[in-house]
């Protein structure tokens, strides 16, 4: 038999009602003769109402308290889940990250797997036993609870799914993965089919329906992944690598935006590699991710240097940047969104920077910063500029 490992977000186990459907939809699977792994998220808001419950305590709750804290969502779902199923009369057990040796390294709260014991998971299932599994999280080398940060449930369950060799299938509460969201465009088109490279794109520059880490495993140990709404029987999308792509390559495949960055400015910063390479390396230390990165040519031995950065990191990052620079030369750039196109298909098709440039001049669009790679484009540009941006674009290339 093969093993499908199936993972359901916290909108598709929000209510017991809705736990039902999954126990149902997860023991049809069964019935088809599969062996079946379900992770799954904490139910709704739990997540977020135990962070507000944290914070009612300390406006800066300790790390490892809080993924020991917000752990707890996964455990109720996954033992509610496991009662259901059992309650229809099959047999179903659930286990946590420790029980089945979720090795974790990293910081509290973005923490990576590094390895997972699957004997526990294997031998439940050789006894028949639908295995249901907490999501987001891991055991660290010190055997703390650790979780694994936005979209952690989807990691678990891809890294899941490789470990055991078998198929994994992502339920949401979207029928699939889109070339724009459908929120920001409403003729957006959904896509059967989406390669990899383009998805950990689009997933790392703001696309919310899969997390980039759960791609890059699926990439790395060549899982495919089906995308599709918990509760219907619309066809979904599926994540798969370029050797099983039969289809026309488009230049774009898809659009993303995200409001979840600020710019940062450094002015008169020297001209020293030194200098600038130890400035990026201790907000990389801090787990900081950069994305967009421009520098201006040297004047009397000083440069500009910009860069992006997620919302929630600013505090610690002028922290660490403040060493280097007096704060009036320190500029916050709140008022942007990276628009962002990716496609396969550039690398074959010239032009595209061109048209893209010639709609936003037509437009009046500034672009503050740009970063580009064979397969993507990417500009910061004013928020009130966004929906613009994105309905000329996505009539120029039929998104």
């Amino acid at each position: 038999m093969s093993i499908v490992v199936q993972k359901y977000g916290g909108s598709s186990v929000g209510t017991i009602e809705k736990i039902k459907k999954v126990a149902e939809s997860v023991i049809s699977k069964k019935k088809q003769g599969h062996d079946v792994v379900v992770v799954v998220s904490a139910m709704g808001d739990t997540t977020d109402n135990l962070i507000c419950l944290a914070k009612e305590v300390t406006c800066n709750p300790d790390k490892r308290e809080l993924d020991a804290l917000i752990s707890t969502g996964e455990m109720m779902s996954s033992s509610l889940l496991a009662m259901t199923i059992k309650s229809l009369g099959f047999e179903s057990i659930s286990y946590t990250a420790y029980q089945v040796g979720v090795k974790a390294n990293g910081m509290h709260g973005k923490s990576f797997i590094d390895d997972i014991d699957d004997s526990k998971i294997k031998e439940s299932l050789k006894m028949g036993r639908i295995v249901v599994i907490a999501g987001f999280q891991g055991i660290n080398q010190e055997g703390n609870i650790t979780t694994l940060g936005r979209g952690g449930s989807d990691t678990s369950a891809v890294a899941i799914a490789a470990k055991l060799k078998g198929s994994c299938e992502i339920y949401t509460d979207v029928d699939g993965i889109y070339s724009i969201d459908p929120r920001v465009y409403k003729d957006a088109k959904k896509l059967d089919y989406i390669e990899y490279e383009e998805m950990l794109e689009l997933s790392s520059l703001g696309a919310q329906v899969m997390h980039s880490r759960a791609v890059e495993l699926g990439q790395k140990y060549d899982i495919p992944i089906y995308v599709g709404l918990s509760n219907g029987n619309e066809r979904g999308t599926i994540i798969k690598g370029m050797n099983n792509m039969n289809m026309e390559m488009k230049a774009i495949t898809g659009l993303a935006t995200s409001d979840d960055d600020v710019s940062i400015t450094i002015e008169d910063v020297s001209n020293n590699i030194n200098i600038i390479s130890d400035i990026f390396n201790k907000v990389a230390e801090r787990h900081i991710n950069i994305d967009m990165i421009s520098q201006t040519a040297p004047i009397n031995n000083t440069v500009n240097l910009s860069f992006t950065i997620p919302k929630e990191d600013v505090e610690e990052c002028m922290g660490i940047i403040e060493e280097y620079s007096s704060r009036d030369k320190i500029h916050i750039d709140e008022n942007i969104t990276k628009f962002s196109v990716v496609g396969i298909g550039m690398k074959t098709t010239s032009g595209v920077t061109a048209r893209i440039f010639k709609l936003f001049s037509e437009n009046h669009i500034e672009v503050k910063m740009i970063t580009t790679s064979e397969i993507r484009i990417t500009c910061a540009i004013k928020r009130e500029d966004k929906f613009n941006a994105v309905n000329i674009v996505a009539k120029e290339f039929n998104l």
